[in-house]
């Protein structure tokens, strides 16, 4: 078995034994698999080098940082964490999100085996099966698509419902393998076709940290990525560079760009300390990152930040793999 495919069995498997690939072995793919998937007709540019891997299992919850993952057509994956496959929801089904509940962003959800693991300001942890075939499915609300979530039980809703503060009942579902996904583009035929579980709009976000440091630069407070809940974060390069990469190679993976991310209040939701401003970082980026006139009925008055990609390739991405921009 090749290390390819030991990295790829470690990572469904055990996540120590990943991890200790990862820091001896795991580097030498990126060396010549970004050369190895070219298409002969095809050129190509280092453009950067990826410096953060990030996976958000719990939908406006906590990143959880990781030295290589999974690139699957739904996102990154990490054993039994995927991206954006838990979701907090209200007794109708509908999505609750940093938006409506700001302290959400202070959710850890992370995983020890078979087991979930719920952890947040003041609660004790919960632990919960990651499978719970027994439980009722739900069709979920988000945005303005249904779709099903594995019901996680009375007492992650009762976790949820205490942490929250709120009189209303909150309750945790999963998106499971064999569930339909949501297909983001369907009313935007001009992009990319894909499903995805509980993401806004694509199944990655990509997003330099010089582009960050430049926004950080014109406002009072720096910020961090973590506020902007990328996927993949790319250093060595300059800023908004990313927004010109249609297509990207990194390692055995293959990425296309779908468009721009546009940003919304949650932008204004400290990382931190879950407390909403509801003006910065927004209010300067809607200063100097709308978009041109001619997109406006895509994106409409919402500030762009970031780039959010299909995967046409899956394969294993790790930290210090370096990223190829494309050319035909």
């Amino acid at each position: 078995m090749d290390l390819r495919h030991l990295v790829v069995d470690a990572l469904s498997q055990n996540k120590k034994a990943a991890m200790l690939l990862g820091g001896a072995g795991v580097a030498v793919l990126g060396l010549g698999l970004g050369y190895k998937y070219l298409r002969k007709t095809e050129k190509v540019f280092r453009v950067g080098v990826v410096s953060q891997l990030l996976i958000h299992p719990l939908k406006s919850g906590k990143a959880v940082s990781l030295a290589l993952a999974e690139c699957q057509k739904t996102g990154l994956k990490f054993g039994e964490l995927q991206d954006r496959h838990w979701l907090v929801v209200s007794e109708d089904g509908h999505m609750v999100t940093g938006r409506q509940e700001p302290r959400l962003v202070l959710v850890s959800l992370t995983c020890e085996g078979a087991h979930v693991c719920l952890n947040g300001p003041n609660m004790e942890e919960l632990r919960f099966p990651v499978k719970t075939p027994d439980n009722a499915v739900i069709n979920c609300r988000v945005f303005s698509a249904d779709i099903q979530g594995r019901d996680c039980g009375d007492e992650a809703s009762r976790w949820l419902t205490r942490y929250l503060g709120e009189e209303k009942t909150f309750r945790l579902v999963h998106f499971e393998e064999q569930m339909r996904g949501r297909r983001p583009m369907e009313s935007k035929p001009q992009f990319p076709q894909f499903e995805v579980a509980f993401s806004d709009e694509a199944p990655v976000m990509l997003l330099s940290e010089s582009s960050v440091n430049d926004l950080s630069s014109k406002l009072e407070k720096d910020v961090t990525v973590e506020r902007f809940r990328p996927s993949i974060v790319v250093s060595d390069c300059e800023a908004y560079s990313e927004d010109s990469w249609e297509e990207i190679q990194i390692g055995s993976v293959r990425l296309q760009r779908v468009m721009s991310c546009g940003r919304c209040l949650f932008t204004t939701v400290d990382p931190e300390t879950g407390v909403i401003n509801r003006k910065e970082p927004l209010e300067t980026l809607k200063s100097y990152r709308l978009c041109d006139p001619s997109e406006t009925h895509i994106y409409k008055k919402s500030p762009l930040f970031g780039q959010l990609h299909a995967v046409k390739k899956t394969g294993i991405l790790q930290v210090g793999d370096v990223v190829y921009k494309i050319s035909r």
